[in-house]
């Protein structure tokens, strides 16, 4: 018995096309006068490539990608000056985005309640949250079933006025202006979930004591170019 063409398998890139363009155009709309559409556009379709390279299930891709669409649309306005920032924005980046820079970007936004915008993005991104660091964040009450591993764009380091970065050493563009620190915090991935929990108190610990410096700074406003030199790099003590 024939198909109709409505029974007929789509290609694979259609429905997200048009879920993407759909995407792309309410965005268009918010970064009216900010953005062109062409460039939402542009930024929208390359989260969604950039998502899916390391994606298990895409059943959910669309969405994730028009949240990080929308996040890199707001760093870019920061970076470039067409948007004010009310708190410093913090970047944490490691390799993978599923361990360290998650927990720590949990614990940053958690302890500084509000007074810190807080990123974190992956030099080579793994495919979903490691779970022994999910189920040890979910012990003291921060939740990361939401989260998921996003790719280090030079948009978020442009908007970031700290840098912590987590073992991907210099994988980050530089940036001028900025303060770039080094924290030495042990890799969970493939760890227990006691040896998660340790990690989990450490990268704690390290947020405590850099927190009132961080909320005490004035977040910068002018754009800045890639450098290399010119942002002050240090090793923070744990």
């Amino acid at each position: 018995m024939s198909r109709s063409v409505h029974d007929a398998p789509l290609p694979e890139l259609l429905l997200p096309q048009t879920q993407l363009q759909r995407d792309a155009r309410e965005l268009a709309r918010h970064y009216e006068g900010v953005f062109s559409p062409q460039t939402v556009e542009r930024v929208v379709f390359e989260s969604y490539a950039a998502l899916r390279r390391t994606a298990r299930v895409t059943a959910h891709l669309p969405s994730l990608s028009r949240r990080f669409a929308t996040d890199r649309l707001k760093a870019l306005a920061q970076a470039e000056g067409r948007v004010d920032k009310d708190v410093p924005e913090v970047l944490f980046i490691c390799v993978q985005n599923s361990g360290r820079s998650q927990m720590a970007a949990a614990l940053m936004a958690d302890r500084s309640e509000g007074r810190v915008h807080v990123r974190s993005a992956g030099s080579l991104p793994a495919s979903g949250i490691d779970e022994n660091c999910r189920a040890a964040m979910a012990e003291v009450g921060l939740d990361l079933t939401s989260e998921y591993p996003k790719p280090l764009t030079d948009d978020v380091v442009a908007a970031a006025d700290v840098v912590i970065s987590m073992g991907c050493g210099d994988a980050c563009a530089v940036y001028p202006g900025k303060r770039y620190l080094d924290w030495d915090v042990s890799d969970p991935a493939g760890q227990d979930l006691d040896r998660v929990r340790s990690i989990r108190d450490d990268i704690d610990d390290r947020v405590r004591q850099a927190l009132p410096e961080i909320v005490g700074m004035t977040p910068a406003t002018a754009p800045g170019a890639p450098s290399s030199g010119g942002a002050t790099r240090e090793a923070a003590s744990p």
